[in-house]
């Protein structure tokens, strides 16, 4: 039988076996399931990226006016 895997609970940092007898893995428990999933929610936490702008902030309101009408 081969050894199993601990991996620590990202909210808690309890270890926790990771298989099928872990249904929330690699959480603990569904409580740390949905701390971390209020805490992506609440942009407390992100994905780095190499740039610091915000995609959105080369985005318009309103599309360009094609100065030239269709005809």
């Amino acid at each position: 039988m081969s050894e199993k895997l601990i991996v620590k609970c990202p909210t808690c940092r309890t270890e926790v076996i990771w298989d099928e007898s872990s249904p929330y893995r690699p959480f603990c428990c569904k409580r740390c399931q949905l701390i971390d999933l209020g805490e992506w929610a609440a942009e407390e936490k992100r994905i780095p990226s190499q740039s610091e702008s915000n995609d959105s902030d080369e985005w318009s309101e309103m599309p360009e006016q094609d100065p030239k009408p269709f005809n």
